[in-house]
């Protein structure tokens, strides 16, 4: 059963090296409870802003409603995954942003989500053939990769397919 009485965000991992072992420890930046949910994540994009105008969340059962309006598709995208890399947020709509550019949203090709041992690097040279393009992988996630070092499974980022 899920339990949707505590969301927390954003979060990073710390990894500890002991010896041989490496430990990740999460560390929690904020915390909020479902009533103050939206707020928070208005807060988070507006702090952090990819982009969009006049913003509304909506949170219900881990599932995140967005209205607005975004400049572009990507402003859009990173908007999606800020709230989407939320621990406690299962889901993202964003039906009700406006794109003002008219520019279209990238199909889900261009998304991945980290698995366990992934690196940027692993991820670049699979996708392009070349490691040293993780660069423009981290550059176009900015708003959700924070450390290039420091990614975790199960967060979604966005892959460019031209570079």
């Amino acid at each position: 059963m899920l339990c949707y009485d505590q969301i927390f965000v954003p979060y990073e991992i710390h990894r500890l090296k002991t010896g041989n072992r490496k430990i990740e420890l999460c560390s929690i930046l904020d915390s909020f409870t479902v009533s103050e949910a939206p707020q928070a994540l208005e807060n988070l994009l507006n702090a952090d802003n990819p982009g969009v105008d006049n913003i509304k969340v909506n949170v219900q059962d881990g599932v995140a409603t967005l209205t607005g309006e975004a400049s572009s598709a990507a402003a859009l995208e990173k908007a999606v995954l800020m709230v989407g890399n939320t621990l406690g947020i299962q889901e993202v709509k964003a039906d009700g942003v406006v794109i003002k550019d008219g520019s279209q949203v990238a199909q889900d090709e261009e998304f991945y989500v980290i698995q366990k041992g992934d690196t940027l690097w692993k991820i670049a040279e699979q996708t392009y053939g070349n490691g040293a393009k993780y660069t423009k992988i981290v550059e176009v996630n900015q708003e959700v990769i924070k450390n290039a070092d420091l990614i975790f499974p199960g967060q979604k980022i966005r892959i460019p397919k031209n570079i």
